[in-house]
């Protein structure tokens, strides 16, 4: 009896460490995971050391009915879902597919803002864990990449940076953003899903 118990427990745990494993690679969302309807909304803040606060409010994204197909509403525009899940070619990417456990990557960034400065980001990527998270819109299995490095721009601008990302495959994007730069703390949390 003794034997036969062990041996289950055993089983059990194979069974558990496999599709802890299976679950643990995950793959670019494709077009074909997005519904109608589907909608997502996070809230956002982000003060200095000082207490001065620079951002605060929500950000709201939705799928919708876009010409021949789905997009999706990111503040007054709307961008075709096939653009959305397009695979990113670049050798240093936000994200670097498959994502799972203990892959590294460098991401590098260069932008362009409204009043037309410019900057860049250079971060080491590196995905920590994948386990249940929870924020306010609910319980989610999740990745947490975590990102370190700089952050530059053309009106001499040169802080060190670092950001936590949780990204779950579920609502195909991250349900949590903690970042420090410089002097200024950021955090952006998914307070609402539905789809």
């Amino acid at each position: 009896m003794k034997n036969q118990i062990l041996i289950l427990l055993a089983l059990l745990l194979l069974g558990a460490c496999n599709t802890q494993t299976k679950s643990t690679i995950t793959q670019q969302p494709t077009k074909a995971d997005y519904s109608l309807g589907e909608k997502w909304v996070w809230k956002f803040k982000g003060v200095t050391t000082q207490g001065e606060v620079r951002s605060d409010g929500t950000d709201t994204r939705q799928v919708v009915s876009f010409k021949q197909g789905l997009g999706m509403t990111i503040g007054k525009d709307t961008i075709p879902i096939s653009e959305i899940t397009k695979p990113e070619v670049s050798e240093t990417p936000k994200y670097s597919w498959p994502l799972k456990v203990g892959k590294t990557w460098k991401y590098e960034n260069n932008w362009t803002s409204q009043d037309g400065t410019t900057g860049s980001q250079s971060q080491d990527a590196i995905v920590l864990s994948y386990k249940e998270e929870t924020v306010e819109a609910g319980t989610f299995m999740a990745y947490t990449i975590k990102y370190t490095g700089k952050t530059t721009n053309s009106r001499g601008y040169n802080a060190n940076e670092t950001e936590v990302w949780l990204y779950a495959p579920a609502v195909k994007t991250f349900i949590k953003l903690t970042q420090d730069q410089g002097d200024f703390h950021y955090v952006e949390e998914l307070i609402e899903y539905s789809k």
